[in-house]
């Protein structure tokens, strides 16, 4: 049987439309499943969906696997996927066949290959698995991997201008590990380590400042170390005296995760070419004020004129959404006192602003594919008229817009990303005497208060480490 030409390419956009829903909306009901607290039943689902399991999106699985055992607490085998996933990131390669075939779709056909931030939480829950296991040493390797990723992240950037280039919450970690471990010396460097990550990136990048808690965690170790002149300067530097502490008692490390952090959806935009400069060509938008001026001297004069010819163009581009979580603060009743939790990373901010970075970066790129696009659709056309001229026939029955609707349904973003990470972070240190203790979560927003009833036994002079997931968090806006 043959199909006239129009038939096939409303076959083609037909199945391509199938595949235009965002990555959010694919993974739907495992989303659901998570916020109601049916964890095994993810964990099920992602047992019968494995077709990610291998492929494009082998990475996100593992990272889902690696969480979902990580709220099971099967901390073993929740290892086992992460570090099947660090391993993918490491060994990341870019494939010709998948490059080119971006070139005439979009980015979503390659390998998923995970923001910066993404990269380095894989560590951190590895750290965060080794620290239940017991094993500090472990979990000291992963959380300095975080700030050794970074830096090698950060090189690869021109000028190394890249604001997400350390984590101050890994060096929190860092530093609470040694402290546990009884290292104060080491504990110390890294909680200042933490405050300067604070102090130099995150105040100015994500609205961040150094907590309450890591000032006082500093002042504590320099004491413990005997580095008296740092006491001192770090007194008046943060305006609080050192007061010490009963050492018998035990310490509590308690970690909030609250929410889960944005996912992704699609936005476009039309760009209008100006002349530029000799070699240059300029991209601009009014409507968002902006300008890419883009130089294509040291490309071929095909594809130079090419590129003068996308007087206007339309370019997708991913963007985040933000699910709100519902609480915005908690605190701990413990003793007849209660003990605020401080913010300690914001994976939400730090998302907004990393992707905004990589869209920057990224607009040459975008702008090639579009170009590719549109020489494609052009030589089509170029040869569409003249098998018309040959064969006679209709030009509308051989429907030389194919390319064009095709190009149209094929310029979309790349939606992927890993949904279960938290929104932001919290944490305190509490001092309590050994034994067992009912400690209560509290988490509020102002109008409502959820509480949660923990019973932890402290050791005397051992740190234990908590860890809370709050799941609720409001739908994101599509």
């Amino acid at each position: 049987m043959k199909f006239k030409p129009s038939v096939v390419v409303l076959i083609m956009a037909t199945i391509i439309l199938a595949g235009c829903a965002t990555y959010y909306q694919k993974m739907l009901r495992f989303q659901t499943y998570i916020m109601e607290g049916e964890i095994e039943k993810a964990q099920q689902w992602l047992s019968k969906n494995d077709k990610d399991k291998e492929g494009k999106n082998k990475l996100l699985y593992h990272m889902y696997r690696g969480w979902v055992s990580w709220m099971m607490g099967d901390y073993n085998s929740s290892n086992e996927d992460l570090e099947t996933a660090d391993l993918l990131i490491e060994d990341f390669r870019k494939q010709i066949g998948y490059e080119a075939f971006a070139l005439i779709s979009n980015p979503g056909v390659k390998p998923y290959q995970a923001e910066d931030f993404e990269k380095v939480m894989v560590n951190y829950f590895k750290a965060l698995n080794y620290i239940q296991l017991g094993n500090y040493e472990g979990a000291i390797v992963e959380a300095r991997r975080i700030t050794i990723k970074l830096q090698k992240l950060n090189s690869k950037y021109k000028d190394h201008k890249n604001r997400y280039s350390d984590d101050a919450f890994a060096h929190v970690i860092i530093g609470m590990l040694y402290d546990a471990d009884g290292d104060y010396n080491n504990a110390f460097i890294a909680y200042r380590n933490a405050l300067e990550a604070y102090e130099n990136i995150y105040l100015d990048n994500f609205g961040l400042a150094a907590p309450l808690q890591l000032k006082k965690d500093i002042l504590r170790t320099a004491y413990l170390t005997g580095f008296h002149d740092e006491v001192d300067h770090y007194e008046q530097k943060f305006g609080i005296k050192y007061e010490k502490d009963d050492p018998d008692n035990g310490d509590l490390v308690f970690i909030w995760q609250n929410g889960f952090g944005p996912v992704k959806s699609e936005w476009s935009i039309t760009f209008t070419m100006v002349p530029g400069d000799v070699g240059f060509v300029t991209y601009t938008n009014e409507e968002y004020g902006l300008t890419f001026p883009f130089y294509i001297g040291d490309r071929s004069p095909g594809e130079q004129a090419q590129l003068r010819d996308l007087s206007i163009l339309r370019i997708a581009f991913p963007k985040y959404v933000e699910r709100v979580p519902v609480f915005n603060e908690a605190s701990l009743d413990l003793d007849s006192r209660t003990v605020p939790l401080e913010l300690v990373e914001n994976i939400n901010n730090i998302a907004f602003k990393t992707l905004h970075d990589r869209m920057l970066r990224e607009f040459a790129n975008a702008l090639l594919r579009v170009a590719t696009k549109r020489a494609l659709e052009i030589a089509v056309r170029e040869a569409t008229k003249e098998q018309s001229k040959e064969n006679k026939l209709d030009a509308g029955d051989i429907a030389p817009a194919a390319i064009t609707i095709l190009n149209a349904i094929t310029e979309k973003a790349d939606t992927r990303n890993w949904q279960t990470l938290p929104h932001s972070i919290y944490y305190t240190r509490v001092k309590l005497p050994e034994g067992d203790h009912d400690i209560r979560l509290n988490t509020s927003n102002g109008q409502q208060t959820q509480a949660h009833t923990i019973t932890l036994n402290i050791r005397k002079k051992k740190t234990t480490f908590y860890v809370f997931q709050s799941l609720e968090s409001h739908l994101p806006e599509q």
